[in-house]
């Protein structure tokens, strides 16, 4: 991560960000400053003698896992978010992250956090798949011409918010307040012992990846596994497993990728627009100070649209890294396998919503948003291809 090279530059960043955090929240930090969630119950007076500033608040401390490995750039960006969190609360939100596997298993956090078990957790919605698969459709589910910050803005003016917070509360039953940020990319069909030349290779192959892309693969002839990040490398070295989609080349080579496989096949409808999830407690949350729970939200605003820039360096430095130094090949998928993901989403979508009417419910509204968004996205943006091309020649 960068940091400042200036003292003073991070002191003014503070000032500012405490400003911030003080102008929607002093009122309620004056008054819940004795709510018990930590620290001491004596309010401290700023300059004026008043309690408008975050640094009024109570202490709390907040015991959170992520859903990744810490060498993962995944669990950066979480690390990240959390510091946002701090500054904006002047220090007072205290959040201790732990990477994948510390308390309980990546997919058993959910469940950790509605019992009290930890405080909040960070990772994606498909980890809880098994639950209801219309989670999977908070950010891997059919290819319908989004991308991460296309469903994103679905979530917050297109419907999806809503029926968000209607599928952990009504439906699955869980005390725990989310929320998606984080804007991914396209992520690549994944590592291959050898090229991918047509759709027929699929059939029985032992692949490993998570959500509504285990049916996805399932219908293209494939044996989905599914697994945590961190079992996936061994999992290809022992044989448990002949392929696997992860997420990122930063990912991916952190984790190990080209160690094990020098073949990369790149652009893939199975998860074009994925994103991080924070799931908190629901008590834990709610006795919070309102101000304290904004600063919450708009911490993983802020974090989003950082994540949205720095992945774009990190990415292609990785990608140049890889086929240079380590020997990896990133070769484009066929015509063939997209034309074959694309008729499997068709079935999938057929069978997931004659099983689930909340699963239909969901994708309908999504389908009405992207219809509207996407149509326009594809009419009026131009292709990077050519201007590409005209420059740099091929990529």
């Amino acid at each position: 991560m960068h940091r400042e090279s200036s003292t003073s530059n991070v002191s003014s960043r503070r000032r500012f960000l405490k400003r911030a955090a003080a102008a929607g929240g002093a009122a309620s930090l004056a008054a819940t400053a004795g709510c018990g969630l930590g620290g001491s119950n004596e309010p401290q007076a700023g300059p004026s003698g008043s309690t408008g500033t975050a640094a009024a608040g109570p202490k709390v401390d907040l015991r959170f896992q992520a859903g990744f490995p810490s060498k993962d750039q995944f669990f950066e960006v979480s690390q990240n978010y959390i510091r946002t969190i701090s500054e904006l609360s002047g220090g007072n939100i205290n959040i201790t992250l732990q990477p994948s596997g510390a308390v309980v298993g990546a997919f058993d956090m959910a469940d950790a956090v509605h019992k009290g078990i930890l405080d909040g957790c960070i990772a994606v919605p498909a980890f809880w798949y098994g639950k209801n698969n219309a989670l999977s459709l908070f950010g891997t589910g059919p290819a319908l011409g989004q991308d991460s910050n296309t469903l994103l803005a679905w979530m917050e003016y297109g419907g999806g918010k809503e029926l968000y917070e209607e599928l952990y509360r009504d439906v699955l039953k869980l005390d725990v307040v989310g929320q998606l940020w984080g804007v991914m990319g396209t992520q690549p069909l994944g590592w291959f012992k050898q090229q991918v030349a047509s759709a027929r290779e699929f059939k029985g192959l032992k692949y490993r990846t998570v959500g509504l892309s285990i049916d996805l693969f399932a219908a293209m002839g494939a044996s989905p596994v599914a697994m945590p990040g961190g079992e996936i490398v061994p999992g290809l070295e022992r044989g448990v497993i002949d392929a696997a989609e992860y997420n990122n080349p930063v990912s991916d080579q952190s984790l190990g990728f080209p160690d094990v496989s020098k073949v990369c096949m790149v652009q893939s409808y199975h998860q074009p627009g994925e994103c991080l999830e924070t799931l908190v407690n629901k008590r834990v949350f709610e006795g919070m100070p309102e101000s304290y729970r904004a600063i919450l939200r708009y911490a993983a605003r802020a974090a989003s649209a950082d994540m949205s820039w720095k992945v774009l360096d990190a990415y292609s430095r990785a990608y140049d890294d890889m086929r240079t130094r380590q020997g990896v090949k990133f070769i484009e998928t066929p015509q063939e396998v997209l034309n074959l993901q694309l008729d499997a989403w068709d079935k999938v979508i057929a069978d997931r919503v004659d099983a689930n009417p909340f699963f239909a419910k969901v994708l309908e509204s999504q389908k009405q948003f992207m219809k509207r968004v996407v149509g326009y996205q594809v009419k009026f943006t131009v292709s990077p291809k050519l201007a590409y091309q005209h420059f740099f020649g091929e990529a």
